[in-house]
C-alpha cells in the first residue's frame, strides 16, 4: 500500500505564498498519477492539480489556473504544490492524493490513497 503525508500548510495574508509537500512512501510513487484536493467546510472536495507519473501532463482546476504551479520529483518519492498570489476563497485543507491508473482525471474517485491533510488559511 501507500502512505501520503502532506506537509507546508499554515497561515499566510492574501498575496502571499506557500508551498506544500506530500511525500509517498513504498516504490510504487514513480508510476503514480498525483493530485492535490481541498475542501472548505461545508463544501465537497475540490480538484485543485494534478501531475502525471513522468511530469509531462498537468492539469488545474479553473479557480487556481496561473497562480498554482504542482511539480514532483520522483527521487524523492515527493509531489510539491507552490501556491502563489492566494485568496481568502483559498481557504481549506489541501489533500494529496495518488492513482494506480494512468490518466489524470480531475475527479477524486479516481484516487486510491490519500493523506491527512494539511489546512491553509488565507487572511484578509
Amino acid at each position: 500500500q501507500v502512505q501520503l503525508v502532506e506537509s507546508g500548510g499554515g497561515l499566510v495574508q492574501a498575496g502571499g505564498s506557500l508551498r506544500l509537500s506530500c511525500t509517498a512512501s513504498g516504490r510504487t510513487f514513480r508510476g503514480y498519477t498525483m493530485g492535490w484536493f481541498r475542501q472548505a467546510p461545508g463544501k465537497e472536495r475540490e480538484f485543485v492539480a494534478v501531475i502525471n507519473w513522468s511530469g509531462g501532463r498537468l492539469y488545474y482546476g479553473d479557480s487556481v489556473k496561473d497562480r498554482f504551479t504542482i511539480s514532483r520529483d520522483n527521487a524523492k518519492n515527493t509531489v510539491y504544490l507552490q501556491m502563489n498570489s492566494l485568496k481568502p476563497e483559498d481557504t481549506a485543507v489541501y489533500y494529496c492524493a495518488a492513482s494506480s491508473g494512468g490518466s489524470t482525471l480531475p475527479r477524486p474517485y479516481y484516487y486510491d490513497y490519500w493523506g491527512q491533510g494539511t489546512q491553509v488559511t488565507v487572511s484578509s
